[in-house]
């Protein structure tokens, strides 16, 4: 069967939306804030390294050095009397990503929007709905808390390219997360899984009917 710079080069860059969406591992998810409260943020993040495929396709010296600055705005509120807060997040990625195939050497250049994302979250336990008078007294035990994050294919993505900063999809992040104070310690720990419906035409699944003569480095 021949390979196709299509099909490799898609396999080399499909890994870097994912690796953006590294920032969800973040620690006091579900810390508890006064109702009203409001924050804009600005993180920006740096990855230069090698791309590991573990032998699945014949691409060596795979490496990749892009940034990604990230924008988000967060608003807490009271729900049906618990605590709650909603974050909504636009990163905009720019790298560079090079490989060696069957012994040619591929570079390409990336600049482009991430796809958007949002999250929804809600105190289960151990957290009512709080003023800041209220707050100012209130002691953190125990935190039992939900949330739903949602990733909407808003990125760029241009089917008849082989590199693209958006995974041209919907991803849907249920989660639950458990919080303890222990004096000056806290315990935090998360269980979720990322649900993504597939799509005909994807940087992650590659439709195998498409023309291999449509797609364009550039």
């Amino acid at each position: 069967m021949r390979l196709t710079c299509k099909t490799l080069l898609c396999s080399l860059f499909a890994v870097m939306p994912w690796l953006v969406s590294a920032q969800d591992l973040a620690p006091r998810a579900y810390v508890i804030k006064p109702v009203d409260s409001n924050a804009v943020t600005v993180t920006w993040s740096f990855y230069d390294g090698g791309v590991n495929f573990n032998g699945a396709v014949p691409i060596s010296n795979a490496t990749g050095t892009f940034s990604t600055p990230i924008f988000s705005v967060y608003h807490s509120f009271g729900f049906f009397g618990r605590s709650a807060n909603f974050t909504a997040s636009l990163p905009y990625g720019v790298g560079t990503f090079q490989g060696e195939l069957l012994q040619q050497h591929r570079q390409i250049y990336r600049s482009g929007l991430v796809d958007f994302s949002a999250r929804f979250a809600v105190n289960l336990m151990g957290g009512p709905a709080m003023k800041p008078p209220e707050f100012a007294k209130w002691k953190e035990k125990v935190l039992l808390g939900a949330s739903l994050r949602v990733i909407a294919p808003t990125g760029q993505y241009d089917p008849t390219k082989i590199v693209n900063w958006g995974i041209n999809r919907w991803a849907f992040k249920p989660e639950f997360g458990y919080s303890e104070r222990w004096g000056n310690w806290v315990l935090d720990a998360y269980a979720g899984a990322w649900f993504t419906p597939r799509t005909r035409h994807s940087m992650l699944f590659p439709s195998r009917s498409t023309n291999p003569t449509a797609y364009r480095l550039l």
